[in-house]
């Protein structure tokens, strides 16, 4: 190699010229990154990038070993897959005890229309790009890039599917991915939550059949989870200024907040016929989604490899397009006898807040909507409910629920945002603060300027305070 001085300052001179380049292009990128930062597109990847931040400062996708049900440490790859099995395997397939329904309902015998083309194009626009593929290893990225032949040909497929009211095999299988919760023991099964990788053809067809459903189906008004025009922040909002009224009223307000124990997990499938039934659902859509569930197997895929695969028969599935929706129509029935008007009773999928002006009133409240959903299958969590009083007089007593006391506090964290029972809002806890600081000391004032950098931290800040979706 030549060592002289002339190539030495040649080197030196394409050194400098490489990082004005890279200085550009990274400047170019930030620009980029804020015009995009400033749509409703780009506060949820910032989300995502903070989330994800977040969690692989955890390494959480690491852990190796795992502790069995009695709280031994496994360290053998057999063993850990085995654990993973046999904890998702339990859960995902235990069903609570519920009256079996006398009552009949009857079904909606039409001709529905064959799919167009149309909606598999807004199907496939709905569709994230970028996202963890299923079993067939298919990307949706694949049906993007074709453009119309694609549109044609699933056009041509999804009516196969429907006509047949049957789906392909190969999408009745998924993977089964443990996501930590971000609290609690890592190496306990208990502390995860198992999102489905599947089908991403199969998500596309949940799309379809989601949109023709939401035609047909009203959801009311107390549920915000899910829902078009409806997010996080109006339910937030609704319940802050409730307990602002009430509070500048020096008035007392009670508050219930009701947690489900595994509520997307133990659903009642038979439950979920009668309820879509009940909506007026056209029975041939009853008979699609019971095909989309009947013969689902899965496997578990955690750190040591891949477990064996088993069957799952009791749930909807998690990381389905289709199942926030069908989740909404099983609330939608189920409560429709127990909930009052919001804000009185408001909804954001499985997190239920009940309000009422007295104690003795959100009591009874609270035992009616214990009532009718552990008849139904779904099971009230003593543990995790709580109760909060705002604006309180001395000796307002506790709430109880089948004679158990329910938790008390003073404060508590709904969506991701901190309510108070002097009715003021909370400050959000400092793992979600130190994104906005993470965000603001990671980007360089040099590169972004200050005021960008700043209004970015504080939407990182928003996002994870008053939009984060609580399903823990």
């Amino acid at each position: 190699m030549d060592r002289s001085e002339e190539n030495r300052q040649e080197y030196k001179e394409l050194q400098r010229r490489v990082k004005r380049e890279v200085s550009k292009a990274k400047q170019k990128a930030y620009d980029e990154l804020y015009t995009r930062l400033d749509t409703r597109e780009g506060e949820k990847d910032l989300y995502r990038l903070a989330r994800q931040r977040d969690r692989d400062g955890k390494d959480v996708q690491q852990v190796r070993v795992i502790k069995d049900r009695d709280g031994r440490v496994l360290t053998s790859e057999e063993s850990v897959q085995r654990r993973w099995k046999e904890y998702f395997e339990e859960l995902m397939n235990e069903e609570n005890e519920r009256e079996k329904r006398v009552e009949g309902v009857n079904s909606v015998e039409q001709k529905v229309d064959k799919i167009r083309k149309d909606e598999v194009r807004k199907a496939l626009k709905r569709m994230k790009s970028g996202k963890a593929v299923g079993p067939d290893d298919i990307p949706v990225e694949v049906w993007k890039c074709l453009g119309e032949a694609a549109v044609e040909f699933l056009a041509s497929l999804f009516n196969r599917v429907l006509e047949s009211e049957r789906m392909p095999e190969e999408w009745r299988r998924s993977v089964l991915v443990p996501i930590f919760k971000n609290k609690g023991d890592v190496q306990s099964c208990s502390n995860y939550r198992g999102i489905k990788l599947m089908s991403h053809t199969m998500k596309v067809w949940e799309r379809v059949v989601e949109a023709r459903l939401r035609k047909v189906v009203e959801i009311c008004e107390q549920q915000y989870g899910f829902m078009p025009r409806k997010s996080t922040t109006d339910a937030i909002f609704a319940l802050r200024i409730l307990m602002e009224k009430y509070r500048d009223g020096q008035r007392e307000l009670h508050c219930v907040f009701v947690d489900l124990e595994k509520a997307y997990d133990r659903v009642p499938r038979e439950e979920l016929w009668y309820c879509m039934r009940k909506s007026g659902v056209a029975e041939k859509y009853v008979r699609v989604v019971q095909d989309m569930y009947e013969r689902s197997r899965t496997v578990v895929r955690c750190a040591v490899g891949q477990t064996e695969e088993f069957n799952v028969e009791v749930g909807l599935h998690q990381g389905s397009a289709l199942s926030p929706f069908l989740f909404a129509i099983v609330m939608d029935q189920l409560s429709e006898e127990v909930r009052q008007e919001s804000p009185w009773t408001m909804m954001f999928a499985d997190d239920i807040v009940i309000c009422s002006e007295s104690r003795e009133q959100v009591e009874e409240n609270l035992e009616r909507w214990r009532f009718a959903l552990e008849r139904r299958g779904m099971k009230v969590s003593g543990s995790k409910t709580e109760y909060m009083c705002v604006n309180e007089r001395e000796g307002s007593g506790t709430v109880r629920l089948q004679g158990e006391e329910v938790k008390k506090v003073q404060e508590f964290k709904y969506l991701g945002s901190t309510v108070q029972s002097n009715g003021e809002c909370g400050k959000e806890d400092s793992g979600e603060t130190g994104h906005a600081v993470w965000f603001r000391d990671s980007v360089t004032e040099e590169e972004t300027g200050v005021r960008a950098r700043g209004s970015r931290a504080e939407d990182v800040e928003v996002l994870f305070g008053s939009d984060k979706i609580g399903q823990d």
